[in-house]
């Protein structure tokens, strides 16, 4: 009789809150597609609990973890070490373990990269205007800086933030960023190539668009939104409503996701199915 294993390689998700979170739809999916024995766990961190919570990933014999606001950046110094890339950002999505070491990776920009190539949209040598300046906004505009872009302009209404992720990608990368304060209503510069919204506006249940002029929008900008809940939201239906085209959240959580999933298993990860799965979970299907 073959030999039997009853124990699941165990992923998880830490974070606080994570009750919408759908990222087990796709991955548990992946999982099952590739009849791998692996189990995506879910599991509300509170802050002060998050050093346990890391500790657990050896103790529990686990592959790793997705990490979600608000731990993206206090979870490094729990960890082993970190990517050059996760080291750059200063924020980390994704634990892996690797020889007995937890390590830190970043895939938001690389999901987001992805996304960009999928649709076959150029980034060397382009303008990009980023909305916002937290983890992600830091994750995206170091990602684009090393794919080539030409000029970044990040836009935040706190200047702190907004300053020091300029100046990382001005002393660490080849690009050239400057920072502009969002104070009322945004006008987009009309030679904008790359558009995006970086933060939480717009997210489930909030139903609110980032203020920018739409009517500054030019139809040559490609505009982009990291959120993924809902899947259409107000923000890229009033872009295209100016004749944009739209990269919407749903590509990027997508490819994100599937980066950490060939760090956990060695294995590329089934897209299209991770894809069909969301869809079907959302209702599009």
């Amino acid at each position: 009789m073959a030999e039997k294993c009853y124990r699941s390689e165990l992923i998880g998700l830490f974070g606080c809150p994570v009750d919408e979170n759908p990222t087990v739809v796709i991955m548990e999916a992946a999982f099952k597609a590739l009849g791998l024995n692996y189990r995506y766990n879910t599991m509300l961190v509170y802050p002060e609990n998050l050093e346990t919570a890391v500790k657990s990933l050896k103790a529990l014999h686990m592959k790793g973890t997705h990490i979600t606001i608000p731990h993206k950046v206090s979870v490094i110094p729990y960890l082993d070490r970190l990517t050059d890339t996760a080291a750059l950002i200063g924020a980390v999505n994704t634990v892996y373990e690797d020889h007995g070491e937890m390590v830190g990776e970043n895939t938001d920009g690389k999901g987001f990269i992805k996304s960009l190539e999928d649709e076959h949209i150029k980034i060397s040598g382009k303008k990009a205007v980023i909305l916002g300046a937290g983890g992600a906004a830091r994750a995206i505009a170091v990602e684009l800086a090393l794919a080539g872009t030409r000029k970044i302009i990040i836009v935040n209404r706190s200047p702190d933030r907004g300053e020091t992720l300029v100046k990382l990608i001005n002393e660490k990368t080849t690009a050239h960023a400057e920072f502009t304060l969002w104070e009322g209503c945004y006008n987009v510069d009309e030679d904008t190539d790359i558009l995006v919204n970086c933060t939480s506006i717009g997210l489930y249940p909030d139903t609110n668009v980032p203020n920018i002029d739409y009517n500054t929008l030019k139809f040559t900008t490609v505009v982009c939104d990291i959120i993924p809940n809902p899947l259409h939201t107000r923000f890229m239906a009033k872009a295209q409503a100016c004749g944009c085209k739209t990269l919407d959240g749903f590509s990027m959580l997508i490819n994100q996701a599937a980066v950490s999933f060939k760090l956990w298993t060695g294995i590329d990860a089934p897209v299209e199915i991770m894809k069909m799965a969301m869809m079907k979970e959302n209702g599009d299907l």
